[in-house]
């Protein structure tokens, strides 16, 4: 009786430990490279930040606030401080998230961070750090 119930908990111990530890790479461009240049970067932060893994898969994510012009950026990349930089083409924007609305001119980003990722963090100690919305930037290349 004793020996399904070790097994069971190894199990559940693996697919813990895979789930939050496993790199994930899947970066659409290269950000480090990106951020190291000379070139001019736009940054926003963020205008809301909503920290909530513990309910499920998109529930940690940043609200940005960026002027009509950067809709045709080639990437963005999103810098949380004491996180890491991860780098994406923008996609989907609104004029309205959760009761935040954008001002003339400007249109809203809701970009998630894995739910993975911010577990990680928080089991690190770090949830104040991820929940601050002054740690969350978005960087554009400069549009002429």
């Amino acid at each position: 009786m004793r020996r399904p119930i070790i097994y069971i908990l190894i199990l559940l111990v693996a697919i813990l430990f895979v789930t939050l530890f496993w790199p994930v790479h899947n970066s659409q461009c290269n950000s480090e490279a990106f951020l190291k240049s000379n070139k001019q970067k736009l940054q926003i932060t963020a205008s809301q930040v909503v920290v909530q893994p513990w309910r499920g898969e998109h529930h940690v994510y940043g609200i940005f606030m960026v002027p009509d012009e950067y809709k045709k950026a080639p990437f963005f990349v999103l810098s949380v401080q004491g996180i890491g930089n991860y780098c994406s083409k923008p996609f989907g924007y609104s004029q309205n998230y959760d009761d935040v609305f954008a001002q003339p001119g400007t249109h809203l980003i809701r970009y998630y961070l894995r739910t993975r990722i911010a577990l990680r963090m928080i089991f690190q100690g770090l949830y104040f750090q991820l929940n601050d919305k002054q740690n969350w930037v978005l960087i554009y290349p400069q549009v002429k």
